[in-house]
């Protein structure tokens, strides 16, 4: 399992954030975390990724207890956050080479090359990121969270504020991504999940209110859309 999950809580003072969850991810597989502002994704996503420590449970990445071993368990992860932090005076293969400079990767120049042909970087990459339009920025922000080629992919919300054309192609590039790895996908658009999501989680106040396939949630619901089915779970 790339992701193993189990009784993860988040509290701060009495508000439970996230409410002892427990959920796995597996490679090739896409999983779709779904739930209303507030239900408790991104403090999940933060969790996974080892910006925020968890106030109960525990978390693995890649067999990496990510308490006890984290930089072993931050070494496999990947994490494009919602609002992308970019260097935006840099250049973006200057940028590229920075963060993979970070990473200690060997071959660095072929590596970042190769990132740049992978996302659809090639035409921009001699700009400077301030200039680039936000599809563009998007895609510097997937690749830097793919330069050091991690097990595990998170994404919280990679479409957001995109053009129809700009959210086709980071989708198809996301579904290639997810190919060969584990990804985890914040989102609220439906339609995406039903695009590019193998599994889906919905959570709601912090509790998980659903767990399965596309397929099998959709089935446990009489083939409801899968925006009814979200809408009367998380009423």
């Amino acid at each position: 399992m790339s992701i193993s999950v189990k009784n993860l809580s988040k509290h701060y003072d009495k508000q439970k954030a996230v409410d002892a969850i427990s959920f796995e991810a597996k490679p090739g597989r896409i999983l779709g975390f779904l739930g209303p502002n507030g239900a408790g994704k991104s403090t999940t996503m933060r969790m996974l990724t080892g910006y925020l420590e968890p106030t109960s449970g525990s978390a693995e990445i890649s067999n990496h207890n990510l308490l006890t071993q984290a930089i072993e368990a931050k070494k496999n992860v990947g994490y494009l956050p919602e609002n992308t932090p970019l260097y935006t005076d840099m250049y973006v293969k200057e940028f590229l080479n920075f963060v993979g400079q970070t990473y200690e990767l060997k071959n660095l120049a072929n590596r970042v090359d190769e990132v740049i042909k992978q996302v659809g970087l090639g035409p921009e990459q001699h700009k400077k990121i301030g200039m680039l339009s936000k599809g563009y920025r998007q895609r510097v922000g997937l690749a830097q969270a793919i330069i050091h080629n991690p097990e595990v992919l998170i994404l919280d919300e990679p479409t957001s504020g995109l053009d129809p054309n700009q959210l086709v192609d980071i989708r198809a590039l996301i579904k290639e991504l997810g190919k060969n790895k584990t990804v985890v996908i914040s989102t609220h658009i439906m339609q995406e999940v039903e695009a590019i999501c193998d599994d889906i989680i919905i959570i709601n106040k912090g509790k998980i209110v659903a767990n399965d396939t596309l397929d099998g949630i959709k089935k446990a619901n009489n083939q409801e859309s899968l925006e009814d089915i979200f809408r009367k779970l998380t009423a």
